[in-house]
């Protein structure tokens, strides 16, 4: 029911068309707070009943309206119930969404004449052109809350809304961007790190050239297999800095391990996976959104699976028996949630803090 617009504006579903399984969308519209990148990347939206109105006080506009505005094609009337379940038994299917005057053979024929997910490089199209510093001036990492606490734990701004203040800077870290949330960066912000951005094809060694006390791996879309060159340069890393993965970074991480991904079937989609910490037992509700999952069998002996899906037993989570690196498959920020995971950015923390020399 929430969370549209999110996954509109999520790289992570470049070159997809998506369909949402709530029987309304749109109830609330869209507002620029809720924009996780600057565009919209999905190829096309479908869902069951667009709602008529757009009723919320952070409301700028429709959904209708904001795909207009993206020229991205959205369809109603949908069974998306039954649309979901014919994929969890056939798998994910190359789709056409037109408003052609075509016929309906045409279409199945423009479908399969489409380039498969597997192989595809889809980072290239959202990685940032240069790199880039977040946030320099601390505004766009604030927390929104509809909480007005004391003024030394919140500010309103001048049309009502309140923000969270930030806490000082712990760690200056470097994140590739291979198709980056920006939720993930402000709760990055939010913990503690200065987070320099670069885009996914940067040299180890330029990256090592910043002094970063550690280097973040980003979502993205696409074939992590097809991504040879960043594989290459995670194996100048390793060893150097403290990483952390999440999403495709942990996929391509399990390339620069030595191991290998294989595509899932339907892959895993939407905010309540549950996935289980192998050490622990404990279990948290998470936000996924991928088609590809590493190979357990193909990983070397000094790194370990952490974290298992609990519907299908694939590998979630990685970590490195002496190295200072590990990832995990899903998005510990999971905007708009849920927020199960979010202990991992502070996990993070621990990690640089522990591997710096001295301490």
């Amino acid at each position: 029911m929430t969370g549209y617009q999110e996954v509109l504006t999520d790289p992570s579903y470049r070159g997809q068309i998506v369909a949402m399984t709530a029987p309304q969308i749109g109830n609330y519209g869209v507002n620029n707070l809720d924009d996780e990148s600057a565009a919209v990347h999905v190829r096309g939206f479908v869902i069951e009943e667009l709602s008529p109105v757009a009723s919320s006080w952070r409301s700028r506009g429709t959904l209708d309206e904001y795909l207009k505005k993206w020229e991205v094609p959205g369809i109603q009337g949908i069974d998306t119930r039954a649309l979901t379940k014919h994929l969890r038994s056939r798998g994910a299917m190359q789709g056409c969404l037109t408003t052609d005057n075509i016929t309906p053979e045409e279409a199945v024929a423009r479908a399969k004449a489409a380039p498969p997910m597997a192989g595809s490089d889809f980072v290239k199209e959202v990685t940032p052109e240069a790199p880039y510093a977040w946030d320099p001036e601390d505004r766009e990492s604030r927390a929104w809350t509809i909480v007005k606490g004391d003024g030394a734990a919140t500010e309103v701004t001048e049309n009502g809304e309140v923000f969270e203040k930030l806490p000082p800077v712990k760690h200056r870290i470097v994140a590739y961007d291979f198709g980056m949330k920006r939720n993930i960066l402000r709760r990055l912000r939010q913990e503690g790190f200065q987070v320099q951005v670069v885009p996914a094809d940067t040299k180890a060694a330029d990256v090592l050239a910043m002094k970063p006390e550690g280097v973040f791996l980003s979502n993205g879309p696409g074939d992590p297999a097809a991504l040879t060159y960043v594989h290459e340069n995670l194996r100048g890393l390793m060893g150097r800095t403290p990483i952390f993965g999440i999403c495709l970074g942990h996929q391509m991480l399990g390339y620069a391990f030595g191991g290998k991904t294989f595509k899932l079937k339907f892959g895993h989609r939407g905010g309540n996976q549950p996935v289980q910490d192998v050490a622990t037992g404990k279990v948290t509700i998470t936000s996924q959104n991928h088609g590809f999952a590493v190979d357990a069998d193909s990983l070397p002996g000094e790194v370990e699976v952490s974290h298992i899906n609990l519907n299908d037993h694939t590998v979630e989570g990685l970590r490195h028996k002496s190295l200072p690196i590990f990832s995990v498959q899903y998005h510990p920020e999971a905007a708009p949630g849920p927020n199960d995971a979010g202990y991992f950015f502070r996990e993070f923390a621990k990690l640089i803090e522990t591997s710096q020399p001295g301490r």
